[in-house]
């Protein structure tokens, strides 16, 4: 039996654009991020895509949709967007931005329109698993929904990510 998940604010937001989706129920880990999801769900973690909520030196929101095994380099996508600067969101700054708690931030249905940046290899993908509006709950759908429904630019600013070495600070 499919458990039933209620709707969030994405999900209506799809349905109404007339969005074909799959959902994903998991069960949620604090901190457990896009490589726990996938590692539950059974996905490569390339094609599940987190949402991240930062801001530019002005203190003005944007979202940022990244491989969940790569992480943002902050200074690529400053340059790209014409940003002095780029940092994440403190968690309750986000949550207020998007509506969203921090772990569950879905880009449909924000509470407040921001500009929306994909790393481009995103969009090559046939399909991607990204949050559908709640902690341990993810939608699949077709990338090119975020470009048609949010406006999401393109962008290259995705690093590696070496798995218990954080590239930023070299520590574990």
């Amino acid at each position: 039996m499919k458990r039933h998940v209620s709707e969030t604010p994405a999900t209506q937001l799809l349905k109404a654009s007339k969005v074909a989706f799959t959902e994903h129920s998991y069960e949620y880990l604090e901190h457990g991020g896009a490589q726990h999801s996938a590692e539950v769900l059974g996905l490569d973690p390339f094609t599940v895509v987190k949402t991240l909520v930062m801001q530019d030196q002005d203190a003005k929101p944007l979202l940022v949709l990244m491989h969940g095994n790569r992480k943002v380099s902050t200074k690529n996508l400053a340059r790209q967007i014409g940003a002095k600067s780029v940092e994440p969101c403190k968690p309750e700054v986000a949550n207020r931005h998007s509506g969203y708690l921090v772990g569950g931030t879905s880009p449909f249905g924000t509470r407040r329109a921001m500009p929306v940046y994909i790393e481009e290899s995103i969009l090559a993908l046939p399909k991607i698993a990204i949050n559908g509006g709640r902690r341990g709950y993810l939608i699949g759908i077709d990338p090119q929904v975020c470009v048609t429904l949010l406006g999401a630019k393109s962008v290259n600013c995705a690093l590696e990510q070496v798995l218990g070495i954080d590239n930023a600070t070299g520590h574990g």
